[in-house]
């Protein structure tokens, strides 16, 4: 049963008051060969134990991580969730919570998101976190566009080779409609971001230079020397982070020069699940703090002199005039942002560094025994996180295949976004992989059957 409020003389009003005869002309911008010409070819109905049932084949088909050896990493990453995570946020409390509008009612909601906010600041070195993204890719064309509303009129956007795909296809969706020069540095060569390039590319159009920390290789940018180059010639630093959790190990973006730092916060607490949700996290400098897209939770006393927490800053459209606000698409993500901060809060600085540490030495055991086979090699040096590439003697797409029949995700194939990087793949190891699977992924790359 259809329930359609309108009647027939409501929708004939509406559709004279715009100026048009029939719904149909309603459509008229899109091609007749996209628009539906028949009803839709429906299978019957099921009950719903067949529905399960059918479901359950459906999801038998997937490879899981829990019963794969997966070493896929490329911004989604396989690590450990504590139960208490799920735990916590399954609480109705929590999962019935909506955006914290009235601070009266909202201070465990309030409190949650400025812990996240306060836990983001720490790790990435910034002074402001706002109340989150929908991913790291949105929030990496954010960080870009704030960039282009305090540039003083700026117009150019240097984006390194080195950068997640995604994040780059990302910007230039949001730059397709507006004056915007979209440039990339070189990277491919060494792996890392070519700095000489850079330093030629730079001059006084150039709003923000965008630097993977660390890049879709898994390599370690020198960020200093990219902050000093770029403050040179007037712009912004931004470092876009896939992979948060290397932020433990390594010197902060901030305490290196970064104004800006954006990125995807999956790897602390939230599952893979088909590549989604995520969780954008976006951090600034004190001076920029007005120019953040979303929300901002802060610290307050309230009459009684007790601590409460409010929503300080909202630069939406729901909260001023649409033309004044920064973002017309952000959220607070408040599910992905209370697992984020349960996630951190659980482990502490020293257990994230520990975890971290782990992460470091796995990719590295099995970046040695990788180097080892013949047919296969590493394909840049320098430091790495969790991720390195090596490239193949064989066609990957063959070796992807052999390599799913033994039950092992051994990574991604590059040619498709780096055409130079043919034969190559990017692998991920984290504390998921037990020296058991990184020895099985050697023995099978090796033509070993398992």
């Amino acid at each position: 049963m259809r329930y359609l409020p309108h009647t027939d003389v409501d929708v004939q009003q509406m559709l004279e008051t715009i100026g048009v005869e029939k719904l149909d002309e309603l459509f008229s911008g899109i091609p007749e060969s996209c628009r539906l010409q028949a009803p839709l070819n429906l299978p019957a109905a099921k009950s719903e134990s067949e529905m399960m049932a059918l479901l359950g084949v459906l999801a038998a088909q997937n490879a899981k991580v829990s019963e794969w050896d997966s070493f896929l990493g490329g911004g989604a990453y396989n690590h450990f969730i504590p139960a208490v995570v799920d735990h916590l946020v399954s609480r109705s409390e929590f999962y019935t919570a909506y955006t914290p509008y009235q601070p009266e009612i909202s201070q465990g909601t309030l409190q949650a998101v400025f812990e996240f906010q306060t836990m983001i600041c720490q790790l990435t070195g910034m002074d402001v976190a706002n109340a989150s993204m929908y991913d790291g890719a949105s929030a990496c064309a954010e960080a870009v566009l704030l960039a282009l509303r305090t540039g003083r009129k700026r117009s150019r956007v240097l984006l390194s080779q080195a950068l997640h795909p995604q994040y780059r296809e990302t910007v230039a969706t949001y730059c397709r409609y507006l004056d915007v020069e979209l440039e990339e540095i070189p990277a491919v060569e060494s792996g890392l971001t070519d700095q000489k390039q850079l330093a030629q590319l730079l001059d006084e159009r150039v709003a923000a230079v965008v630097v993977g920390y660390p890049n879709y290789f898994g390599q370690v940018e020198d960020l200093a020397a990219f902050a000093e180059t770029t403050h040179a010639a007037g712009a912004r630093l931004i470092a876009a982070v896939t992979e948060p959790l290397s932020l433990a190990l390594f010197k902060s973006p901030g305490e290196l020069g970064a104004d800006v730092v954006v990125g995807e916060g999956q790897s602390f607490g939230i599952p893979l699940s088909y590549g989604g949700p995520g969780i954008g996290f976006f951090a600034v400098k004190q001076k920029d703090m007005r120019a953040l897209p979303g929300r901002l939770v802060g610290e307050t006393i309230d009459q009684d002199g007790k601590r409460g927490f409010v929503l300080t800053l909202a630069t939406r459209e729901q909260h001023i005039r649409r033309e004044k606000a920064t973002s017309n698409i952000c959220s607070n993500q408040g599910m992905c942002t209370l697992m984020v901060a349960i996630y951190l809060a659980l482990h502490g600085k020293q257990g994230l560094r520990k975890l971290a540490e782990l992460n470091y030495a796995k990719a590295a055991y099995a970046k040695q025994q990788i180097a080892l086979l013949d047919g296969f090699e590493l394909v840049f040096g320098g430091e790495h996180f969790n991720e390195f590439v090596i490239r193949c003697s064989e066609p990957v797409a063959g070796l992807l295949q052999r390599m799913e029949q033994q039950g092992i995700l051994s990574g991604i194939a590059l040619a498709q976004d780096y055409p130079k990087l043919k034969n190559c793949l990017l692998l991920c190891v984290t504390e998921q992989n037990s020296r058991e699977q990184i020895d099985r992924l050697v023995t099978a790359l090796a033509g070993g059957e398992l």
